[in-house]
């Protein structure tokens, strides 16, 4: 039994979904996400050995993803000709006060901006509503939507 399966077993935490291991010497990190094995680090300029995606490139890859299959799975029950979707996302702080219609404007936020690409012969109102249809991605409802993340040690 690897160390992994020993770390799952442990956990209290049934069949967790994604399991993290770091030596705690490195920014690197292993990840198992369901049967797919990843890896995580930071880029040489924050002290990291570039050997993965940073946390928050794999933040932004989350509602990437979902976006695309999101659009895509919509064109294909409508029959539209989308042929393919490319999803650009950048992750930066911003203050409140910069930022209209947020319910706080003492803090920094975080933002994430997300440029979308449709190819194939789609009319401006299916592009539109393809665009209107990214909003409604699972990942993205629930980044939106607030998490609550609750910790304690095994």
């Amino acid at each position: 039994m690897d160390e992994s399966t020993k770390a799952l077993k442990a956990s209290s935490i049934p069949d967790p979904s994604v399991l993290v291991r770091g030596s705690g010497k490195s920014y690197a990190q292993a990840i198992v996400a369901g049967p797919h094995p990843l890896c995580a680090d930071e880029p040489f300029a924050s002290g990291g050995t570039g050997t993965g995606p940073s946390p928050y490139d794999l933040l932004l890859a989350a509602p990437g993803a979902c976006t695309s299959m999101t659009v895509g799975m919509y064109a294909r029950r409508k029959n539209w000709p989308l042929e393919g979707v490319v999803v650009r996302l950048r992750h930066t702080k911003v203050y409140a006060d910069d930022c209209t219609g947020c319910e706080t404007k003492t803090a920094i936020l975080d933002r994430i901006d997300r440029e979308l690409e449709f190819a194939g012969p789609l009319t401006d109102e299916q592009r539109s509503k393809l665009l209107e249809i990214a909003e409604k991605c699972p990942v993205h409802r629930t980044l939106k939507s607030g998490i609550d993340i609750r910790s304690w040690l095994a």
